[in-house]
């Protein structure tokens, strides 16, 4: 398996688990019932499960093109370091936005986000040039 297939399924895996702790949250802070049901007015997660639960959210988004740009690489048999280490910087880009976002520091969060932005500008580039 190819180092950018890996990270995609690392990356996978990590947005895959996201929604555990936050859950969990849920089910300290509201009960099992309310978390499992549709109350009408639930009790707020906690703020650092609302920012992991927004941080999930954003992985999902790009997750999508993410995927979407490794496959393409790897139906295109395009697979260079640069693309390696683009796919690897992608993974812990996201793995640092995440704490980030979840620990409430922003500049740091907007960075990571920045810096897999780019990452998949930089898989990108590879596959249209």
């Amino acid at each position: 398996m190819s180092i950018e297939l890996r990270y995609l399924v690392y990356v996978t895996i990590l947005t895959g688990l996201m929604w555990v702790p936050y859950i969990l949250n849920a089910m300290m802070v509201r009960g099992l019932l309310d978390t499992v049901g549709y109350p009408e007015n639930p009790k707020p997660l906690s703020p650092w499960a609302r920012r992991m639960k927004a941080s999930h959210y954003n992985s999902v988004e790009n997750l999508v093109i993410f995927a979407t740009l490794v496959l393409a690489a790897h139906a295109a048999g395009i697979s260079n370091a640069a693309i390696a280490s683009s796919a690897t910087v992608y993974f812990w880009a996201r793995v640092v936005h995440l704490a980030a976002y979840t620990f409430g520091i922003p500049w740091v969060r907007t960075a990571a986000f920045v810096v897999g932005f780019l990452a998949q500008a930089c898989i990108a580039w590879h596959l249209i040039a």
